[in-house]
């Protein structure tokens, strides 16, 4: 497992691929989300690397504190984070590469988490600790972003998924700030926001909202 202090308070998935894609994470970094995670899946490999890189360098200026991961390519974190960039790790799914190859791959002091959403698929990963850091579980709601095939889990699905793992828990899937309190409440360690950050007029201003609900970065806040 990762060394680096992991604060998944307000956790920031991207959309889009163009410069406000850039300026929206590096946005939310300034105003201290803990997480950026990369998602372009519509991306060849050569332009995701290359929005990898660019999203990195500048979210490292905004926040250095702030972790860049690659959504499910874990060979694209490594190359991204060959050529310098300031890249942590990989948020693996559960047909991706394996988070022990990952583990192989990346190398001790990368970030890997796992998506999952159901209590038999947190004590898979909790198996797996040695290899990952934290895990997504959604959906919160129904969400356009990402449909995973699972019924929503609302508020009372995260009670037996926390207690079913010692990995730390985020929640996702249409998370807007009004949410926050509730979730916190259920044990998990923070959230992860798409269309919420990605669409405001001022996305600072959603992550300040986010972290009031979670004022210190600790396991289960």
């Amino acid at each position: 497992m990762t060394t680096r202090l992991l604060d998944l308070r307000c956790y920031l998935v991207t959309s889009g691929t163009d410069r406000r894609t850039v300026e929206v994470a590096a946005a939310a970094a300034a105003a201290g989300a803990g997480v950026v995670q990369v998602r372009a899946k519509q991306l060849d490999t050569r332009a995701l690397l290359a929005l990898v890189a660019t999203i990195a360098d500048e979210v490292h200026r905004a926040n250095a504190a702030t972790t860049v991961l690659v959504d499910d390519r874990a060979d694209v974190a490594f190359a991204a984070a060959r050529t310098g960039a300031p890249v942590h790790g990989v948020h693996l799914g559960t047909d991706d590469l394996p988070a022990d190859a990952a583990r192989t791959m990346l190398g001790p002091d990368a970030v890997i988490g796992l998506t999952t959403g159901t209590v038999e698929l947190a004590r898979w990963a909790d198996i797996q600790t040695d290899h990952i850091d934290y895990i997504g579980a959604g959906p919160f709601r129904r969400t356009p972003t990402k449909d995973s095939g699972r019924e929503p889990l609302g508020l009372a699905g995260y009670p037996p998924i926390v207690a079913a793992t010692g990995l730390p828990v985020v929640a996702i899937g249409d998370v807007t700030p009004d949410d926050v309190a509730d979730l916190m409440s259920t044990g998990i360690a923070g959230v992860a926001l798409v269309r919420a950050i990605m669409q405001a007029a001022d996305p600072a201003a959603v992550v300040r909202r986010v972290l009031t609900g979670c004022p210190t970065p600790t396991p289960a806040c």
